[in-house]
């Protein structure tokens, strides 16, 4: 499940109507002003950043452009791996917020809840976008903030409420691909992919596409097709060669695919270009599958180097990493790390988090009813109900687990290189 997370496209917060509602069925009619591109690769976002700094030059008391310059960063910290660039984010936003007070300066406030919800404290992010939108309830992206820092904080009908807000100001890639995370998030995989081909259709440029397909090629995949999974990436690919998350969805594909040496291969160029946690603990566990301990460990150092370097600059990474400390040895910290975030922001994916910390340290009973939480949607998460399976498992519950892990491997049986043999190996025990 991909947690479709802060600011597709917000380098302009634009204003726009439309008259487009979340349900699917009505027909997609756009209205207002044509949708910007995203900024999504690095010498777009070089360029960007150049032309707002020559423009400063000029007018140092252009507030917007200081605003945009902060966003820019935003996405530069995104796109390139390298979290300092927040730092840069807050130093020009603030010199917006310097010229033109908050008071009256929604685009620089809007800003702020992009950096914050960059940086994993979305409760900061709400508060931001809530005080933006008191100014100009009319951005679609500030909108597109507040969902998705409500999203986060496990405020799933308030965060619907606001993705459709965004949806009817702005119909474009970036609302509808919240709009279709909505869908995925309640079990409707149908809708999701309906709502994600309006964001390709909706697409005004290759990153918007990129953006569009990786997300219906992880809709595929998780849904156990990874043929369409595979052939949509490759669109992907085509419209953005060397599209770092294309290449490690590839490289997911391919493993599933019994292609370990193309899965490695692909991974590899995705973490060349974008060194993210993620992948490069999926590529750990890949290598480890094969018998390659020191490849694997070279991967899990990544992980650990690259989230103490988020952590360095400012972004909330326990959650994120609470499941792989479990896996890999730091159960004591990963329950830690998991009831911290818990604490901050209890969205299904950190009641997930929790639970699977909380098995792996022995606390079967308390982990379960956090596992219910994290399935309490209707979500379709093969590794959600993999680890509510092994909790009741592990608690004497036969049918619990055995109707569990059946729908683990139902939904994909390649879920995961290390978690589904495991899932098939205990059902056969129940």
């Amino acid at each position: 499940m991909r947690r479709v997370m802060v600011i597709v496209g917000l380098v302009a917060a634009l204003l726009a109507v439309g008259g487009i509602a979340l349900r699917p069925s009505r027909p997609a009619a756009v209205g207002g002003e044509p949708a910007a591109t995203p900024v999504s690769t690095v010498d777009e976002i070089a360029r960007s950043i150049e032309a707002a700094r020559a423009r400063l030059d000029r007018l140092p008391g252009d507030w917007i452009t200081w605003a945009n310059l902060g966003l820019a960063y935003v996405q530069q910290a995104r796109v390139s791996g390298d979290p300092s660039n927040y730092a840069r984010a807050e130093e020009a936003l603030n010199r917006s917020l310097a010229v033109r007070p908050a008071t009256d300066n929604a685009v620089a406030l809007a800003g702020h809840g992009a950096l914050a919800a960059a940086r994993h404290d979305f409760a900061a992010a709400l508060d931001y976008g809530n005080r933006s939108l008191a100014i100009d309830g009319y951005r679609a992206a500030t909108h597109g903030v507040v969902a998705d820092a409500l999203v986060e904080l496990g405020r799933y009908e308030e965060a619907f409420e606001a993705i459709q807000k965004m949806v009817d100001l702005r119909p474009d890639t970036s609302s509808y691909a919240r709009a279709s995370y909505s869908f995925e998030l309640r079990g409707d995989i149908v809708n999701a992919r309906d709502v994600m081909r309006r964001a390709l259709d909706a697409a005004t440029g290759p990153t918007d596409a990129a953006f569009a397909l990786e997300h219906l090629a992880g809709l595929a995949f998780d849904n156990g097709d990874a043929d369409t999974a595979m052939s949509t990436v490759d669109e992907g690919l085509r419209r953005l060669p060397g599209h770092p998350p294309l290449l490690a969805l590839r490289g997911r594909i391919l493993a599933a695919k019994g292609d370990t040496a193309g899965a490695v291969a692909a991974y590899t160029a995705s973490l060349a270009k974008l060194p993210q946690p993620g992948p490069a603990a999926e590529l750990g566990d890949l290598l480890a599958s094969t018998g390659d301990r020191a490849g694997a460990q070279r991967q899990y150092d990544l992980v650990r180097a690259t989230s103490a370097l988020l952590k360095a600059d400012g972004v909330d990474v326990d959650s994120e990493l609470a499941v792989f400390a479990a896996d890999h040895g730091d159960v004591p910290g990963a329950v830690a790390a998991a009831r911290s975030a818990y604490g901050r922001h209890p969205s299904i994916a950190v009641s997930d988090a929790l639970a699977w910390s909380l098995h792996m340290a022995g606390q079967d009973s308390e982990a379960l009813p956090y596992a219910d939480r994290a399935l309490r949607l209707g979500t379709r998460n093969a590794l959600m109900y993999y680890h509510r399976g092994v909790i009741r498992a592990a608690l004497g519950d036969r049918a619990g687990a055995r109707a569990d892990l059946s729908m683990a491997l139902s939904i994909n049986p390649h879920f995961s290189v290390r978690h589904a043999p495991e899932a098939s190996r205990i059902l056969g025990t129940l």
